[in-house]
């Protein structure tokens, strides 16, 4: 598609021209001359250049992935830190041949047999001061998912001792090409539709991409139309589900031809303690990298400390805002707050420490520039009472610790739930994977605590969201292509959902719209035995069953698609390896489902359906056995739903069993919303 001629836009106003996966531009335009543009022939949708966000060891142990390619991961986020040891290429033979990227080097960037390939994207042109205008990571962020993806196995990492082991990514023997999309104030559409075009061009077999929007739809959502033309050259995109849950209808990554993934838990937990003058212990949450070495220092109450020069009172100090505090009062002490703030208004008071309460069992573990513990209200409660029962109330604040955590893996309180709000009928997100305390590599550069004044300097930190859980997906998608590097996109999902390890209702607020088919299980995934395989005409089929017009459907294919009269096809005949069924509540329920598996097991095997029902539905199979008789040989069967639900959310599975692999689909019939 060539720019459409405005006599009076020159070629400084031309952003991007996006040619070579596909075509488009991104342009300055009033919005006057948007609404023409979008009416002109051979333009098939314009939209605004929105800002995106990023969705902010162990966990790889937790999930037994082994350590064993020349798979490329494309990372886009922050850009990376290349002299950290997770990306050290010792070992690393030159790139791949396939290979075709670029490295954007500078005087203080380069790359290597590991880092292969590196790019930054800045359409408007504007930097701030925080902003190295390299694929350098000022920010830390994309350091941390593409060593979670693909970094090197580096032994005694920990931040400052905290959480110490051995830092390792899904895909060790991967290489990762960097685009950098992401700076100081977010990321924008333009750029992120320019890397999608570049990575695509360059190589690379999976796209990993943490980062979300507010879009509700697939026409407008960049990343959605980015990932359908990666899907359609192979190329699975890997993202995150977004970070604003745990309220249902929170998704903001949920187009069927990529792998949205929620943030569970792993068998690790951080605690910080803090020690009353009288001995008491009380737990609370941080990841405290500062030891006061069990010396006890006097505690005061915010609410007692007003910053009366600027008309604060007790109310206002009590919460220990910025400038709230009274530096004489505050000063060598440790300070009671209400809620959790960033700790900046404690230390600029002086505070040797903070405690605040407010803290939920759903809260996670942050680090403050300060020594600093986050209990609950109840703990906190104690406290106060401690220090009105004496003169001289005292208290320090230890080092984090951590214990094991029997009740995981379960849905973090921020990952969103779905359900799909595009489609009804298509269960997102897919599945989760750990996003909860994740240690991995940093940018030494960057605060561990995002605030300015924090001066530590660190190799590896450890935060939290679905931006974690992200490049988990991304490492063990990594994974089978290493295994299988033909499979579609569509197949790879379908291994990694049809492996999951189903998790507990009661634990996830949420349900399956919390995690899918349940938390990852990259060790079994790359020997699925069956695959629900999609490729692009099927994509299309459903979107035109959904009933969008033409110009819609060509948004996103970017061609000229159309749907024929005729050959619509229905919503929940997409051959996904999940069933999604939306309906009234008060309506009784009648629904057929047709799928297609593709045998990758053993080339003779015989499945048997094995269905699991709540009261209430009759869920039947028809074919009930599969017989195969050879490799990739294809069979169809129907599954047929019948019955009421009794509650908001009803779950139920299908299980292929041929005596050697068990090929697990969940099933969901939900109210309407």
């Amino acid at each position: 598609m060539h720019m459409p001629a405005f006599s009076h836009i020159g070629p400084e106003s031309l952003l991007y021209s996006y040619k070579r996966s596909f075509h488009g531009f991104a342009v300055e335009l009033t919005e006057q001359e948007a609404q023409k543009m979008a009416g002109m022939d051979g333009v098939v949708s314009v939209f605004p250049n929105q800002k995106k966000e990023l969705h902010t060891t162990r966990s790889w142990d937790f999930l037994g992935l082994p350590k064993q390619s020349d798979v490329i991961i494309g990372v886009f986020d922050t850009g990376i830190w290349p002299e950290s040891e997770s990306f050290n290429d010792k070992g690393f033979g030159p790139s791949p041949s396939k290979w075709k990227g670029k490295c954007q080097a500078s005087t203080n960037f380069t790359c290597n047999n590991k880092i292969i390939g590196a790019k930054y994207y800045r359409s408007n042109r504007f930097f701030e001061k925080e902003d190295i205008r390299s694929p350098r990571d000022s920010e830390g962020h994309g350091t941390h998912v593409a060593s979670i993806a693909a970094g090197n196995l580096v032994s005694k990492a920990s931040v400052k001792g905290i959480g110490l082991g051995t830092a390792r990514g899904g895909l060790p023997s991967a290489r990762i090409a960097v685009y950098k999309v992401c700076w100081y104030f977010g990321c924008n559409d333009a750029d992120i539709l320019a890397a999608f075009d570049d990575a695509i061009a360059d190589g690379v077999d999976i796209i990993s991409i943490s980062i979300g929007g507010s879009s509700d739809n697939y026409f407008t959502d960049t990343i959605a139309i980015g990932a359908f033309h990666a899907m359609r050259n192979g190329i699975l995109t890997s993202t995150s589900a977004g970070n604003r849950g745990p309220d249902l209808a929170t998704l903001t990554s949920f187009a069927p031809w990529s792998l949205s993934v929620a943030a569970s838990t792993i068998d690790r937990k951080f605690f910080t303690e803090v020690q009353l003058g009288n001995n008491k212990k009380f737990e609370g949450i941080s990841i405290n990298t500062y030891d006061l070495k069990n010396e006890t220092y006097p505690i005061i109450d915010g609410g007692d400390a007003p910053n009366k020069t600027t008309q604060f009172s007790s109310y206002g100090s009590r919460y220990c805002d910025e400038n709230t505090l009274d530096k004489n009062l505050v000063k060598g002490k440790i300070v009671l707050c209400d809620g959790e703030n960033y700790g900046v208004g404690q230390l600029s008071a002086g505070a040797v420490g903070t405690v605040m309460r407010g803290r939920r069992p759903s809260s996670d573990a942050f680090a403050f520039p300060l020594p600093a513990a986050y209990l609950s209200w109840e703990d906190g409660a104690n406290i106060y009472l401690y220090m009105n029962s004496t003169r001289t109330p005292t208290a320090t604040i230890l080092k984090t610790n951590d214990r094991k955590d029997p009740t995981a893996p379960y849905i973090a309180a921020f990952s969103s739930r779905g359900p799909n709000p595009a489609t009804h009928n298509i269960l997102k997100p897919d599945l989760a994977a750990p996003g909860v305390d994740i240690l991995a590599a940093w940018s030494p550069i960057s605060p561990i605590s995002g605030v300015s004044v924090d001066k530590r300097a660190i190799s590896y930190n450890i935060i939290s969201g679905t931006s974690m859980s992200c490049p988990h997906g991304s490492g063990a998608a990594a994974y089978i292509k290493s295994f299988h590097p033909t499979w579609s996109p569509a197949a790879i999902k379908s291994a990694l959902m049809t492996t999951a390890i189903p998790m507990s209702p009661e634990e996830s607020f949420g349900a399956e719209f919390a995690y899918g088919a349940g938390n990852i299980n990259p060790h079994k995934s790359a020997n699925p035995g069956l695959i629900y395989d999609i490729d692009a005409l099927d994509y299309i089929a459903f979107l035109c069953g959904q009933e969008y017009s033409t110009k819609l459907l060509q948004a996103v294919t970017g061609d000229n698609s159309s749907c024929p009269k005729g050959t619509y096809g229905k919503v929940s005949d997409l051959n996904y390896p999940s069933f999604a069924l939306s309906t009234p509540s008060s309506n009784s329920i009648s629904h057929v489902f047709n799928r297609t598996v593709t045998n990758v097991g053993t080339s003779t095997s015989t499945y048997k359906a094995k269905v699991s029902a709540p009261p209430g539905l009759s869920i039947k199979v028809n074919p009930s056995v599969l017989s195969f008789t050879s490799l990739r040989q294809k069979l169809s069967f129907a599954l047929t739903i019948e019955g009421t639900i009794d509650r908001q959310i009803v779950s139920a599975s299908l299980i292929w069993d041929d005596g050697t692999f068990q090929v697990r689909s969940l099933i969901v019939v939900y109210e309407a919303f």
